[in-house]
């Protein structure tokens, strides 16, 4: 049984959601909120396996909710639901260490199957979102974000993916995903090329 809890500013979100999940064998919606900063409590208080949480919250950036609930000792899965399907909304929820991401506009079908997917351990993104990255992925070393700065750094320091996930609080997904990202980027194969390129002045 997947426990989920659903985090939206807007109520009507937040019952069309329930009443989704509600008919689901597997899945079981232990709380919900309207109000950012209760998500804390409510994860400690019920325990959920995902949160599905909106970016836009009225009293607290989803951004911030998503970085406190990795500091906890077993954070839950983090899936961004969101109306924004623009780069920049995609690559806050990543660097705050989202597990996926689902967008408001795509079929309800679709956010059942996010939910699973997140759950497993998998890192889910809508194909606008992939498209968006992978144009991005084009580019030069200077367009590397802050997020993947640190990641090359610790890349460069051979560190695996499992050590740079647990330095940085995010998911080993999570750093997988920044990684495949910076090799393209940096137009390199692997983790001694990105290494070299790093030594020799980035």
């Amino acid at each position: 049984m997947i426990r989920v809890l659903l985090a939206d500013d807007h109520a009507i979100v937040i019952e069309g959601l329930r009443a989704l999940l509600e008919g689901e064998p597997d899945i079981k919606v232990v709380a919900w909120t309207t109000d950012g900063p209760d998500v804390s409590s409510l994860v400690e208080q019920y325990k959920p396996d995902v949160v599905v949480l909106d970016l836009e919250l009225t009293s607290i950036k989803g951004t911030a909710v998503i970085e406190a609930l990795h500091e906890r000792p077993a954070p839950p899965k983090v899936l961004v639901l969101t109306a924004y399907n623009d780069g920049e909304s995609l690559r806050s929820a990543l660097d705050a260490g989202a597990d996926g991401l689902a967008l408001k506009t795509e079929s309800p079908q679709q956010t059942l199957t996010a939910i699973r997917q997140v759950h497993a351990g998998r890192l889910v993104f809508p194909q606008a979102a992939r498209r968006w990255i992978e144009g991005r992925a084009a580019g030069a070393p200077g367009d590397l974000t802050p997020r993947e700065r640190e990641v090359w750094a610790l890349v460069a320091g051979g560190l695996t993916n499992p050590q740079i996930a647990e330095r940085l609080g995010l998911s080993d997904n999570t750093v997988k995903f920044h990684v495949q990202h910076l090799f393209s980027k940096l137009g390199v194969k692997n983790r001694t090329e990105a290494a070299l390129k790093y030594a020799h002045g980035r």
